[in-house]
């Protein structure tokens, strides 16, 4: 057995959300551990169709063969799900029923020192979803300029320290090379006052969240990947997203409001020329929470919001 520890968050939520059926066609574009796939092949018996996503190799390996007993009905792909609308036209799919985000990075991701993307252990800097492509983190701490690190900590990071950690960084990296998770902690403790550190937040958190954002250009994966999954849903068709931040969740929420917008022209036009009209309807108003029991089983589901939009046309 493959090791890749990953506990999928909010499972029974998702599953009454996309409600899948036996010959439906459903999309999970964050792969990981294969928690939630494994539950919509079983609930879609016995035809169903699971196409999964993601960016790395070692949870392709354990999606593979977790969902072996599937046979046929799980599809794996080493991509990116910003990529699914080339991907699907690939392979003759030209929509699907339902999808899943789940937007965290993986226990094993964090889990591993290797991956660098813990500040609580010593790794080397890199925070790759994929590791055979693209920059590291060390890549942009060492390479990018003071203000495009103040920005990525700043907007990313939502890090009110981002000016100070990023010179700080900058500094640092003119005496020698920031190669590893550790020396970018100190970096970060030396920037941001200690009497000013939370009391339930290490001081790295923020900092680290927006390089792993940078580095793996998760945002803008997101906005492209919801455009094609909305746009690939059959009429009825579900789609549900998980986000553990607020940039991703603004992301998500918008997203889903413009595609239940209908027309958009100046309203002091008397008729409607624009022609828009809504293609879905949000299902949560407000986004679902884990529960107190999940979040005691699993602390990494406490900041999970799932959002449920329907297409309608």
């Amino acid at each position: 057995m493959v090791d890749f520890h990953h506990i999928s968050v909010m499972p029974d939520e998702v599953l009454r959300a996309l409600s899948p059926r036996s010959g439906g066609i459903y999309v999970d574009g964050t792969l990981g551990g294969a928690g939630h796939a494994g539950l919509i092949l079983t609930a879609s018996s016995p035809e169903g169709v699971l196409l999964g996503f993601d960016r790395d190799a070692e949870a392709i390996a354990a999606a593979t063969e977790r969902l072996a007993p599937f046979g046929a009905r799980a599809r794996i792909f080493q991509r990116n799900f910003a990529d699914i609308a080339e991907t699907l036209a690939g392979i003759g799919v030209e929509a699907i029923d339902g999808f899943v985000l789940d937007l965290g990075v993986s226990s094993h991701q964090l889990d591993r020192e290797e991956r660098g993307f813990s500040f609580m252990q010593d790794a080397p800097l890199d925070m790759r979803m994929n590791r055979e492509e693209g920059p590291t983190a060390a890549d942009l701490v060492n390479e990018l300029s003071e203000g495009e690190l103040t920005r990525i900590i700043s907007d990313y990071g939502e890090e009110r320290w981002a000016k100070r950690v990023a010179s700080f960084i900058v500094k640092a990296r003119s005496e020698q090379p920031i190669e590893t998770t550790f020396q970018l902690v100190d970096i970060i403790k030396g920037a941001i006052p200690k009497a000013k550190w939370e009391e339930r937040l290490h001081p790295a958190t923020r900092t680290f969240q927006g390089l792993r954002i940078a580095v793996n250009e998760e945002l803008k994966s997101l906005e492209d990947g919801l455009a094609a999954l909305l746009k690939l849903l059959r009429k009825g068709g579900r789609g549900a997203v998980i986000s553990f931040h607020s940039l991703e969740d603004r992301i998500v929420k918008e997203s889903f409001r413009a595609a239940a917008t209908g027309c958009t022209c100046p309203k002091e036009l008397p008729i409607c020329v624009c022609g828009k009209v809504p293609q879905c309807k949000v299902i949560t108003g407000k986004p679902l929470m884990a529960s107190e029991q999940e979040v005691k089983e699993n602390p990494r589901s406490r900041s999970a919001k799932l959002r449920v939009v329907e297409k309608i046309v």
